[in-house]
């Protein structure tokens, strides 16, 4: 019996009836003794089996609830019979009832909510994809206008439309900014609403690594930033290869847009028995004491952000995005600044891990 009142109960009524056994033997009654003791048996017997009948229907009615929780059946309690229990009963049905309802409502809104996203992504996506079409055309007019005007000023081009076409290029990159501003929006809101599916299979993390700094190639050469990598050979870590990319890039881009020319951007891997971990590093100004608790905070930009500075290339949802994606996989993410003998900041610093289990 592992019930420890019942243990006392049982213990303390055994007591009493030897104790009535024996005031009868010392008074010389033989036959009270006896009926004492087969009286406080049957009491007794009679009590532990009421007691053990209880404690069934408990274990059933807490199988059963566990059953609606984790596999999602339907629980009836109609073979609850009437009794001390029927009250325990009924208010745990109603419980169970209305946490199925609430689950079966909660299921239909992230449907919905999916069906929705993916009318809003393409409703928003064949605009933006007309947009682009439309100014590169234009830039392509322009430049034939500017070439022919080059040609009959003798070599002198028209001041308009080489204004003209700056101006353009400017409206093609703020477009730019904006597609994968919407594209990031709309991730998150997947993410969500659970209607991102992450697989679960090995990752090459050093594969990894070059697949997330490759679309960066360009923008680093273009503001003299060096990007290091220092992998360890044969490190891995199971997770959504696809995802995690996304959230690196996500974190390499910000360490970009935050170095200064001449500086670096560092990728470290290794892995251990414990976890898998990526750590990124770059030679900017670091983070600010008073920003690090909110740096992956939604549209979050920094106390020294300009609040006027409405462009959509550091509206600040990109490391978001990123923890968003690893956390999903059960991962981690920290921010902090790297700190050298003097104590002085001489960047930022963040520390993606992936552990080899989950407690």
């Amino acid at each position: 019996m592992r019930d420890r009142e019942l243990r006392w109960t049982v213990a303390v009524s055994a007591a009493v009836v030897l104790a009535g056994s024996c005031v009868f033997l010392a008074l010389g009654d033989a036959w009270g003794a006896v009926a004492i003791l087969l009286c406080g048996g049957i009491v007794m017997g009679a009590f532990l089996a009421l007691t053990l009948r209880r404690q069934r229907a408990l274990a059933r009615m807490a199988e059963r609830v566990d059953e609606a929780l984790h596999a999602g059946r339907t629980v009836s309690l109609a073979d609850m019979k009437e009794g001390e229990l029927a009250i325990l009963a009924s208010e745990v049905d109603k419980a169970l009832t209305r946490l199925t309802l609430t689950a079966e409502e909660l299921a239909r809104e992230k449907a919905s909510l999916a069906d929705s996203l993916a009318d809003i992504s393409h409703q928003l996506r064949t605009p933006l994809t007309s947009l682009g079409l439309t100014l590169a055309l234009a830039r392509k007019e322009l430049v034939a206008k500017q070439a022919a005007s080059f040609e009959a000023a003798c070599c002198e081009g028209s001041p308009a439309l080489a204004e003209a076409l700056e101006h353009l290029r400017t409206s093609e990159r703020l477009l730019t900014q904006v597609q994968w501003l919407v594209e990031a929006l709309l991730k998150l809101a997947r993410i969500d609403a659970g209607a991102v599916h992450l697989q679960s299979a090995p990752v090459d993390v050093v594969a990894l690594v070059d697949e997330a700094a490759e679309p960066l190639a360009i923008h680093l050469e273009l503001a003299g930033v060096r990007l290091e990598k220092a992998s360890q050979s044969g490190t891995s870590f199971t997770g959504d290869a696809a995802w995690t990319r996304e959230a690196l890039e996500n974190v390499l881009k910000n360490c970009l847009e935050h170095t200064p020319e001449g500086g670096v951007v560092r990728v470290e891997t290794s892995e251990d028995a414990l976890a898998c971990r990526i750590t990124v590093t770059d030679t900017g100004p670091g983070i600010a004491e008073a920003d690090l608790p909110h740096v992956f905070e939604r549209f979050y930009r920094g106390g020294a952000s300009d609040p006027s500075d409405v462009s959509p290339g550091g509206v600040g949802i990109g490391l978001s995005l990123a923890q968003s994606l690893i956390t999903a996989q059960d991962g981690r993410i920290t921010a902090g600044n790297v700190i050298d003998a003097n104590g002085n900041i001489t960047g930022a610093r963040f520390d993606i891990t992936f552990f080899k289990a989950v407690v």
